[in-house]
């Protein structure tokens, strides 16, 4: 039984029966209850974030903010991760996600910053956010177009992430091209897979909350951002 929709749901509601959609095979694939309300508001509530998180992360670029550095960057992060969780059922949980993009672009800003000073930086950094919009329709408008129902990829994702996550941390103290290269592609097709895995949960019922899609969303295109700047910078490297 999937979890009530308290964010978008108003009180007293019931919920519709489930829409039948056609492919343009002819098959036909189920629609969750609310499904298209729940990806509606998921998708301007991610649009907003982007841009705040944009405009936060130009401040930092402007201002020449430094990196708050990885120790308190995971904190943070991990904390306001936190926090979205324990209020995304109450109207707390907007000022929440706002709180954790508008982290997320602080700590963007001098990223990019460094990426822009280097030769050819500039075509890189747009290069990725464009890849990145790529990628993030074609997957999204995949899902949404054949009604693919992806709950198994759950399980697969997560470990991928956790792998993934371990090996970045453990290249810090090494710093090997060749292993950054991996990490980095790892994202890449990791992330991709999230965003095709978090549209299906919506229209299929699996996520009944904007706010946490929204975050995994948001969060997965940051990952994705960061991998393909990543991927670029180190294949235009002469080093």
């Amino acid at each position: 039984m999937n979890r009530p929709d308290y964010l978008n749901m108003k009180s007293g509601q019931h919920a519709e029966p489930t829409v039948l959609n056609a492919d343009r095979h002819g098959e036909t694939f189920e629609v969750a209850t609310d499904g298209r309300k729940v990806l509606r508001n998921t998708y301007m509530l991610l649009s907003m974030t982007l841009i705040f998180s944009g405009a936060v992360a130009a401040m930092s670029m402007a201002f020449n903010w430094p990196h708050p550095g990885l120790i308190l960057t995971l904190v943070g992060y991990f904390g306001l991760l936190f926090l979205v969780e324990k209020t995304k059922n109450s109207a707390m949980g907007i000022v929440s996600v706002f709180a954790l993009t508008g982290f997320m672009g602080l700590t963007l800003g001098p990223i990019i910053s460094a990426y822009a000073r280097l030769p050819g930086g500039t075509e890189m950094v747009a290069t990725a956010l464009g890849a990145t919009g790529v990628i993030f329709f074609a997957m999204s408008g995949w899902v949404l177009a054949t009604g693919k129902d992806l709950s198994g990829w759950g399980k697969t994702l997560m470990v991928g992430v956790i792998v993934a996550f371990v090996m970045s941390l453990a290249n810090i103290f090494f710093a090997l091209p060749a292993v950054s290269l991996a990490v980095s592609a790892m994202f890449v097709v990791l992330m991709s897979g999230m965003i095709a895995y978090q549209t299906s949960a919506i229209i299929h019922g699996g996520e009944t909350n904007y706010i946490s899609a929204t975050v995994t969303l948001f969060v997965s295109l940051y990952n994705l951002f960061l991998s393909l700047l990543q991927i670029l910078g180190i294949m235009g490297s002469d080093e």
